[in-house]
Order: structure tokens, then sequence, then C-alpha cells
């Protein structure tokens, strides 16, 4: 395959996911998709599959159940009804049914308390009320941010593996002698109650890129009101922090979170930096 060609198809890739992540909560059309990409909506599984390694419908049924466990856990106050509507359930039957499928409990025994010996088993952590103590975490403060534009690369799974993502953006800036950009890491499941080898995670650059020709996938993080914490810590505290935020922060909060995916702006990134320690702003989309 030409070099052209494998890019051009990894954009697409990427472009297909990055609308159903974004618009996980609607009933997801694909002849309507492929018709808006320009492309037979064969190909475009064809395409999808050698990129990521399963089909499209396969993503949208995982996706769907990931942003739901984790709502169940977030939105106290909303209804299972509610939760299956806002993932892209239109009944709640089918929700239910899928939802003890993937997870071996209904949503009810899942916001009960079945979630935690899930996160303890995937984790291997005890269910701790208290951010790590080699954490340093900030008082959330609420702020409104704008939509923000980047390029990004996208892995399967948590891991060491990440760390050459990071590299290629970091190869990025010397190429193109950037002096001003933002190292950005989007986080599109919950990894304390999703596999580490299922969560998507992305490696983020947004810079001013006029009159620069960059041959990566682009896309826009979305703006609207979150809670900003300032973060600091050991690259084994990531995952501890997340399941903080999510599982004890956010039920005390008073507010619930959205379908839209938090993010970390990074001042020091754990994966290039030599003694593995990270500092960033973390932004958890919120309402009330």
């Amino acid at each position: 395959m030409k070099k052209e060609t494998y890019w051009k198809n990894v954009r697409i890739a990427n472009d297909l996911m990055f609308y159903i992540y974004t618009h996980i909560d609607t009933q997801i059309n694909l002849d309507e998709i492929a018709k808006n990409f320009h492309i037979d909506k064969y190909y475009l599984h064809k395409i999808f599959k050698s990129i990521f390694g399963r089909n499209i419908y396969e993503s949208i049924k995982s996706i769907r159940l990931q942003k739901a466990s984790n709502l169940l856990l977030t939105n106290r106050h909303s209804t299972i009804s509610q939760i299956a509507n806002a993932c892209g359930y239109s009944s709640q039957t089918s929700f239910i049914r899928a939802f003890k499928a993937r997870f071996g409990m209904t949503p009810k025994a899942w916001r009960n308390g079945g979630y935690l010996n899930y996160s303890d088993a995937l984790l291997s952590l005890p269910n701790d009320q208290n951010a790590p103590d080699t954490l340093s975490v900030s008082e959330p403060t609420i702020i409104k941010r704008d939509p923000m534009e980047g390029y990004y690369l996208r892995d399967n799974g948590y891991g060491e593996h990440i760390k050459y993502s990071w590299q290629k953006l970091q190869t990025l800036i010397y190429t193109l002698d950037l002096k001003e950009y933002k190292l950005i890491s989007l986080f599109h499941d919950n990894p304390a109650i999703t596999q580490l080898a299922s969560c998507q995670h992305v490696s983020a650059i947004s810079f001013n890129d006029d009159g620069l020709t960059v041959n990566l996938p682009k896309f826009k993080i979305a703006g609207g009101v979150y809670a900003c914490f300032n973060v600091s810590g050991k690259r084994e505290d990531l995952l501890k922090f997340i399941r903080w935020v999510y599982h004890t922060w956010l039920p005390k909060s008073g507010y619930e979170t959205t379908t839209k995916p938090p993010y970390a702006i990074y001042c020091k990134n754990h994966h290039l930096d030599r003694y593995g320690r990270f500092e960033m702003d973390f932004y958890l989309s919120i309402t009330l």
C-alpha cells in the first residue's frame, strides 16, 4: 500500500471513530455517513476494520455500553431509561439485555455497587475513597472552555505502546520547529471500569497550523463547562486519579458528567519524561 493511501485510510477510519464517539447519543446511520464521506459503505467497513481490527457495528455497541456504564455511576439522578437514551438505545429492554451480556449484571445491580468489584478486578486496587498519596491534586475550578482543534494519533488499549505515538508527535514538533503548542490526551473511556486493552486513547497536539502541511487526522475537542483539576504525579498514579474523579469526587460534587470525553493538557508528559512524571490540567465535562 502506498504511503499516501495508508494515511488517507487512517484519516477516514479515525474520522469515523471520532464521529461515533461524538454522536453516540443518536441512531448512527452508516448509509448517510458513507454518503457524507463520499465513499462506498462496504469499502468504509473494510478501511475501518483494517485500521482498528474490528467492524463498525461492534465498535458502536461497545462504545454505547462503555458510556452507559460510566453514566450509571456519575449521573445518579438520571433514570436507567434516560441513560439508555443518552447512549443511543431506543429500547430500555434491549439496553438491559446488552448491558448484562457485557458486564454480567443488570444496570441496576451495577449502579448499586456491582461496579466496585468489576473495577477492583480490572485495576487490582483496593476501594480507596481518597486520591493516591503520591498525587498532588488541586481543588477543581469550574470554567467554560472554547472548542480546540488538534492533530492526533489514536491507540487501542492503554500501555507502554502509547509512548510511540507521543514520540511521533514530538518528531512533528521538531520537524515543524514549533515554538508554541499544547500536548493533549483525550480519554474516551473510563479505565476504572473498562478493560485497559479495550480503552481508546488519543494523543494530540494543538498549534497554529497556518501555512503548514500535516499528514495526520484532525479533530475538534468540544467546548463547554468543565471542572478543571491541576494534577501532578507518577505514571502509575494516573488511572488511580481517574478512578477517584469518577467514583468519589463526581458523585459527591452535585454535578453530573456528559458524553463528552475528559481531556488533559500537559505541562509535563509522563510518556516523554525520563522519570515517568506528569503535570497536567485535567478537564471533566459537567452539568447540573
